[in-house]
């Protein structure tokens, strides 16, 4: 991606933003290259802000996913069940701020993130980290470490509605003994309190051909990391990943 677009747009601190974080929301996801990514951002100067932390508007970000032995909430995605969940830590490079996250997509299609400051990446998770998730998820798991992800985002809020759009770039996953990268993969994701399709960044993506798709980062990486998992019903979206990335 062309670093150099992101300069077009006007700034907005992560205070200004958090009026637009968006915790109960719906997530719409999208994939395209970075050459694809660097030809349409001019087109949302306008009409989008971009978050600037200490003069930086990549941020990295560093993510820790959790998973049962059995990998039980990656199968449960796969499986199309509706109710589910996705457990992680996730460490803001930039910020130098660590969250344990749990996120819950629900039977209508909302997304419900809730999340809890910790000190730093736990490989095992601490008394407190496990009540957290047993709170928030009304079941009693036995996770620990399934996947690490790495990658870069500027987040764009739109001037005028609640709508927030994260862009993820260089994607990277490992296991203890495997790496696979995603580099030219670009993951759009659109965060709305209701889903509303006459924004700018859906016109954008719309006149560019650019559709919407259904997948999760951490399935995206298990499906392709892992060689041993179920991965049918992600087939079609990993040829596409796939494509994209050369």
């Amino acid at each position: 991606m062309n670093v150099s677009k992101l300069s077009g747009f006007a700034s907005i601190s992560l205070e200004e933003m958090n009026g637009v974080s968006l915790l109960k929301r719906v997530d719409t996801k999208f994939l395209t290259s970075s050459s694809e990514l660097s030809k349409l951002l001019p087109a949302l100067y306008s009409d989008y802000q971009i978050l600037e932390i200490d003069g930086n508007r990549l941020m990295n970000y560093s993510t820790l996913y959790f998973d049962t032995q059995d990998l039980r909430c990656y199968k449960e995605h796969h499986n199309g069940k509706a109710k589910r969940h996705k457990v992680r830590i996730r460490r803001y490079v930039e910020s130098d701020i660590c969250f344990l996250e749990v996120k819950e997509k629900q039977n209508s299609g909302m997304t419900n993130k809730v999340r809890c400051s910790i000190d730093n990446f736990e490989t095992t998770l601490s008394t407190e980290s496990k009540q957290f998730i047993e709170n928030a998820t009304k079941k009693n798991w036995e996770l620990k470490p399934a996947l690490h992800n790495a990658f870069k985002r500027f987040t764009l809020v739109n001037t005028q509605r609640s709508e927030r759009v994260t862009i993820d770039v260089g994607l990277e996953y490992k296991t203890d003994s495997t790496t696979k990268e995603f580099k030219n993969v670009v993951v759009v994701e659109v965060k709305q309190v209701k889903q509303n399709t006459r924004t700018p960044i859906y016109s954008i993506l719309k006149s560019n051909r650019i559709r919407t798709v259904s997948f999760s980062k951490y399935c995206m990486g298990v499906s392709n990391v892992f060689s041993d998992v179920k991965s049918n019903t992600f087939k079609e979206l990993n040829l596409k990943i796939n494509q994209l990335n050369y």
